[in-house]
């Protein structure tokens, strides 16, 4: 992965200690202490700052490691998307929600005995954009059949008033 040095690798492989031993990502990230905190009650939920109960040597490296790849202009799927979460949220959220999702792409790129591939990455990453193409697009159509709808009613609405001259005088 972009960024990724011996001495990060070294650390995450030794924490982990055996990639099998996590069904997805997410529980990776939930390890490492990565994940935000929950303090619901009711049908209230609330999200918090991240847990920080898992090994914080490795955790404070890949935030370093997600510090580079956001600062670095690049083509890299993960630069695009960490400013993309950037905007909306903030640098800093950015930057961890990053280093959550290098957590998984060094689990993934271990589990499966494989390299980095930007082009893998960017495809995962750009199936949330998708989606949100597709919900704008249905939100589009909608505003447009209530538009037409709206436009009917008048014109019916026209023909029943009565016609009145107006003139000046």
């Amino acid at each position: 992965a972009p960024y990724i040095g011996v001495v990060t690798a070294a650390a995450f492989v030794s924490v982990i200690d055996d990639a099998n031993r996590f069904g997805s990502s997410r529980k990776v990230g939930a390890y490492l202490g990565m994940v935000p905190s929950e303090k619901s009650s009711g049908d209230r939920r609330r999200l918090g700052s991240i847990t920080k109960k898992g090994n914080g040597y490795v955790r404070s490296l890949l935030i370093e490691v997600s510090w580079g790849i956001f600062r670095h202009r690049s083509d890299d799927p993960l630069h695009c998307w960490t400013q993309a979460v950037a905007k909306r949220r903030g640098k800093h959220i950015a930057v961890v929600a990053l280093a959550r999702r290098l957590a998984g792409v060094l689990w993934a790129m271990w589990r499966d005995d494989t390299v980095y591939d930007p082009e893998w990455v960017g495809k995962r990453c750009a199936r949330g954009l998708k989606r949100q193409a597709q919900d704008i697009d249905l939100r589009a159509d909608a505003m447009k059949r209530a538009a037409d709808k709206v436009r009917r009613r008048a014109r019916n609405y026209q023909h029943h008033l009565p016609k009145t001259e107006v003139t000046l005088s």
